[in-house]
């Protein structure tokens, strides 16, 4: 199988998944394009579909395509410390802990998340990423649950020794926001039960991290209220909401896969920068 087979298999697993609304984005030769998947066919849209894209009439063959990070955000924003699994021995937050990741960090999946020169303790994270239909300031949680357009799966990957170790940076600015440490994909699932989903990692086939979704410490409506207080929130935001239990180290020639029920699989080879 292909890469391109594997991405599309992904893909279509995740639309076979239910009566929910699932959209692509992929490369249309010379442009980038938006789709909604109807079964093994995507119809093509005008523009995102958090932007009110519309129909545009044909159809394309899902396996034929190739799928691209399904968002294209103004900025990306993350939540650490989320799940209590994931504390050990540190005191649960009282706020969500929010931190940025550049956009340039994200690929889709099939691309290999590249370890960069230096690094030698990158792990993975998997977690429920949201995107946002609309934007605002002081959102109520109310209306930052309406806010949120759809999910996908996500992986905030993490170099701990840049993250925390004794040479530790200022910010994270590398430590998860190397080029290639923001995996997402493949779909963007609109109307899916994801607040209550089975989230799994899985490194090398085995299972690593395991927990629903459901036992978040801060639900997304709630984080994404908290945030709006201080940054004025966009359309087409991304927000990886946190990721549950212990990580580990990935190495080159690795595959990790960040699986969620109804959101589908997230699959990167490792490789060294």
């Amino acid at each position: 199988m292909t890469r391109r087979q594997s991405i599309a298999f992904m893909a279509s697993a995740a639309a076979a998944a239910g009566s929910i609304e699932k959209y692509i984005r992929f490369d249309n030769g010379s442009r980038v394009s938006w789709g909604r998947v109807e079964g093994e066919q995507v119809i093509p849209l005008s523009n995102a579909p958090y932007l009110g894209g519309r129909p545009l009439g044909g159809k394309k063959a899902l396996k034929s395509l190739k799928l691209l990070v399904p968002a294209d955000p103004p900025k990306v924003l993350a939540v650490g410390l989320n799940y209590k699994s994931h504390l050990g021995t540190r005191v649960a937050p009282k706020e969500p802990e929010i931190f940025y990741k550049p956009t340039t960090c994200l690929i889709p999946a099939g691309d290999p998340i590249i370890i960069p020169p230096g690094a030698k303790n990158v792990h993975y994270e998997g977690e429920l990423v949201i995107v946002l239909a609309t934007g605002g300031k002081n959102l109520t949680p109310a209306q930052a649950k309406a806010a949120i357009f759809g999910a996908t799966c996500g992986n905030d990957v993490s170099e701990r020794d840049w993250q925390n170790g004794p040479q530790k940076d200022l910010q994270w600015w590398r430590a998860k926001g190397s080029d290639t440490f923001g995996p997402l994909g493949p779909m963007l699932i609109r109307d899916a039960d994801y607040d209550k989903a089975l989230l799994q990692t899985r490194l090398n086939n085995e299972v690593v991290q395991k927990q629903f979704t459901s036992d978040l410490l801060f639900d997304c409506p709630t984080i994404v209220s908290y945030i709006s207080k201080y940054v004025t929130l966009e359309a087409g935001d991304v927000i990886y909401t946190g990721t549950p239990g212990s990580t580990k180290k990935m190495s080159a020639g690795d595959t990790v896969e960040i699986e969620i029920d109804g959101l589908g699989i997230l699959r990167n080879p490792i490789k060294a920068g």
